[in-house]
């Protein structure tokens, strides 16, 4: 409109002093409002993106074990990153340029409406019909979009099996394979993107020859009713000008839709995981028990547990009595279920039947961070989290004094480690603790578990990795802290067994036998081929 009212001027022979003016105050306008508009849009977007990433953070590191189980690490990082990417590029590029840009055709179009309407219908009737024809691909944007999203996923899953093992595919020359593994995830992820660009381009191209067809109706078409005096030359150039204007505008509403449709996948990808549910932990931070802790008497009452997706029984109306304080150990053969009783402790799995009880309290009555804060667990790899030294040990005992993080250390015999590190606790272990050993890393482990004054601790196979002396040592130390605590141990070697109050035996899903090392070894067969064979395996 102003560069019509400039041609006016200078056709009626007047300054276009005020006019040029005008304009250029226009377009000085013009650019300031759209890079501020930028600015708070890709903000916005950011925050965005943040606020997904975050509540998608949580809800995943709550989400409880038999679902975690179901889902494969390396698809949950690519929701967290490349399908946010795809969040943000919708959030901050696509919503709002098509709604800026919806509205901006709708201003022009109504412009040229006040123009010349006759004209301005031509002009809709050919923008509309291919623009029409273009808009009928979005659905296959979006299949294409969620199946190479997917497929994304499934590369970061392959990446992240080969990466958490490592020295393994190192050690078995398993490179090749895992290599070609990779990289046929990478070409269905190829071949998924290269179907969506298809479509996009297919909605391009639509919206571009419908600007070119309009460009030209506008131009034919006005053209003779410029000659025949129904329209002045001024406005066709006005006309002419909206065109080129909208041209743009219809453009990026087309790829904008693209990446509405990749959005789309993304927030259904999202959605699966917030759709699921998770454990009612708290969020407050750790706090040191009150006063003295007193140790915890366990009970399981005709336990039946089978873990999800399985036929087989794992406990069979298990019953079990542990008394407060003292040392007490489960073993038998590998599948007995040793493991999974410290599983239905930490309520991992729920059991089918029978209850659990701590000092008489069914577990499923305790608020889960309680329960979980009161009992040390020390697993049967001793996962160690990158970070340095001092953060694994008091991460979840922040409370910890230094003279107690020094008697921790004496009491597992870290501290001769310490010492041996370059920075002392503020060492860096690396990714898994790869700077430690197998022994050292159990070792930080069980200290980690007793900075939290556990008031039940359960260590499953907690010295398989050590050397005789440490074992020793460690074996000790467990003794003294049983004086205090309950502790429950999964015996692996018969050092640990033999110092044991209790030896519970357990064999297909059911306590077979309890009593001292002494009085098993002479009532028990298994036990005693289990004591003669040396092999008191994991389960």
């Amino acid at each position: 409109m102003a560069a019509k009212a400039l041609i006016d001027r200078l056709v009626a022979g007047g300054s276009p002093t005020a006019s040029a003016i005008g304009l250029g105050a226009l377009v000085l306008a013009s650019v300031l409002i759209t890079s501020a508009g930028s600015y708070l849009l890709e903000r916005t977007a950011e925050g965005v993106v943040r606020t997904t990433r975050e509540r998608l953070a949580a809800r995943v590191l709550r989400l409880p074990v038999p679902d975690m189980d179901r889902q494969r690490p390396g698809d949950l990082v690519a929701r967290l990153t490349s399908d946010t990417v795809q969040l943000r590029a919708a959030a901050g590029q696509a919503l709002a340029v098509c709604a800026t840009s919806a509205l901006m055709v709708f201003g022009g179009l109504t412009a040229m409406f006040l123009l010349d309407p006759v004209l301005a219908g031509a002009t809709v009737g050919v923008l509309g019909t291919v623009c029409g024809l273009g808009t009928l691909t979005l659905p296959r944007i979006g299949r294409a979009a969620r199946r190479s999203q997917q497929v994304t996923g499934e590369l970061g899953a392959t990446l992240e099996r080969s990466l958490g093992a490592f020295r393994t595919v190192k050690a078995n020359g398993l490179e090749r394979q895992e290599t070609a593994a990779a990289r046929e995830a990478a070409r269905r992820a190829w071949r998924s993107g290269v179907r969506a660009v298809g479509w996009e381009a297919a909605v391009e191209v639509a919206s571009g020859l419908s600007v070119r067809l309009a460009f030209l109706t506008v131009l034919g078409f006005g053209g003779t009713r410029v000659a025949t005096g129904q329209m002045t030359m001024s406005a066709l150039v006005a006309f002419l000008f909206y065109v080129l204007f909208i041209g743009p505008l219809l453009t990026q509403l087309a790829g904008s839709a693209g990446l509405v449709q990749r959005g789309s996948a993304a927030a259904q990808r999202i959605h699966e995981i917030e759709s699921l549910a998770v454990e009612p932990v708290t969020d407050r931070a750790p706090e040191p028990p009150a006063g003295r802790t007193a140790p915890l008497a366990l009970e399981l009452r005709r336990v039946s547990f089978g873990y999800p997706g399985r036929a087989t029984t794992v406990l069979d109306e298990l019953s079990l009595d542990v008394p407060a304080g003292g040392l007490t150990a489960l073993v038998g053969p590998s599948g007995a279920g040793k493991s999974t009783v410290f599983a239905l402790l930490e309520r991992f799995y729920e059991p089918r039947a029978g209850r659990i009880l701590l000092d008489g309290r069914d577990v499923r009555d305790w608020p889960l961070t309680d329960l979980r804060a009161t009992i040390g667990y020390v697993e049967q790899d001793a996962p160690v989290l990158s970070g340095t030294l001092r953060e694994n040990l008091t991460q979840s005992a922040p409370w910890a004094s230094a003279e107690e993080l020094r008697a921790v250390l004496g009491l597992t015999r870290l501290d001769g480690l310490v010492e041996r590190l370059p920075a002392g606790l503020d060492t860096e272990l690396g990714y898994r603790g790869t700077a430690l050993s197998g022994g050292q890393r159990q070792r930080v482990a069980i200290a980690r578990a007793l900075l939290r004054r556990p008031r039940l601790l359960l260590l499953d196979e907690a010295t398989s990795q050590l050397d005789a002396e440490n074992e020793r040592a460690l074996r000790d130390a467990v003794a003294d802290i049983a004086r205090e605590t309950t502790v429950v141990v999964i015996a692996h070697r018969l050092s640990t067994v033999t110092d044991a109050r209790r030896i519970v035996v357990l064999e297909s899903g059911r306590a077979r036998a309890t009593g001292t090392h002494r009085e098993l070894l002479a009532a028990d067969e298994l036990y005693a081929r289990l004591v003669r064979t040396q092999l008191l395996d994991r389960s």
